[in-house]
């Protein structure tokens, strides 16, 4: 612990912890800073002028990173026949129904991912209070409730990441790994900011972004210039 905190302690010395960055700076300073003995997550937190608890300032999506996540996922998917076949085709690791279920009820947790195709919902429903806390409820507004199997797997696999705004109204996903290129890095990052500013609700009053950091697992926060940033997005 203490090498952690000395590491960690050097690379604040070395930080503004006031001054607003770029993206580019951000993510080169992050990146170069990733100095733990493994592939360090770098991580986007973003905090939202949003009260989740109203329907109509709830923040939530899915976002293709262009990069990719740079972790493996393991997918579990809730079909039957040929929607059960073309999942085990296109890679899910865990394919079933009733038996799946059963074996979630049972405590098993070898996933990072659930898709279910519409007829599956009711028996994924009585997994509410196991899968819910986990964020892994299959929804359709996310992609992870359809008839097509294929290719939410290949989307759950190849980058996308979901988010959701919590109760504070901050928003948080892991955009890449320090092992990344920064342009990998900026690309990435950009993107998720993108999705963010697209998912802006219809409640949303005022300044809708108030801050964004950027981290590594093991690194402190670097705060992003949020007038920079917008106007970086792909969209913008």
């Amino acid at each position: 612990m203490a090498k952690v905190a000395k590491r960690i302690g050097a690379a604040r010395a070395g930080l503004d912890r006031d001054k607003l960055h770029t993206v580019e700076d951000a993510v080169a300073f992050v990146k170069a800073n990733a100095t733990a003995k493994f592939d360090e997550t770098i991580e986007v937190a973003i905090n939202l002028n949003v009260d989740p608890r109203h329907a109509d300032q709830m923040v939530r999506g899915v976002c293709s990173l262009p990069n990719g996540t740079g972790r493996s996922v393991r997918v579990a998917v809730f079909a039957k026949g040929a929607k059960a076949e073309e999942a085990t085709k296109a890679g899910a690791e865990i394919v079933g129904a009733e038996d799946l279920m059963e074996e979630i009820q049972g405590g098993r947790s070898d996933f990072d991912k659930v898709i279910a195709t519409p007829d599956m919902m009711p028996l994924v429903g009585r997994l509410g209070k196991v899968l819910g806390p986990r964020g892994l409820m299959p929804n359709p507004k996310v992609g992870t409730v359809t008839m097509d199997v294929t290719k939410a797997i290949e989307a759950s696999k190849g980058g996308a990441v979901e988010f959701r705004a919590e109760k504070a109204g901050i928003v948080h996903a892991g955009v890449g790994k320090a092992s990344f290129t920064e342009k990998a890095l900026n690309e990435n990052v950009k993107a998720f900011l993108d999705a963010i500013v697209k998912a802006k609700p219809s409640g949303a009053k005022g300044t809708y972004l108030k801050k964004i950091a950027l981290s590594s697992t093991m690194g402190p926060g670097v705060k992003i210039d949020i007038s920079e940033a917008a106007a970086a997005a792909p969209s913008a």
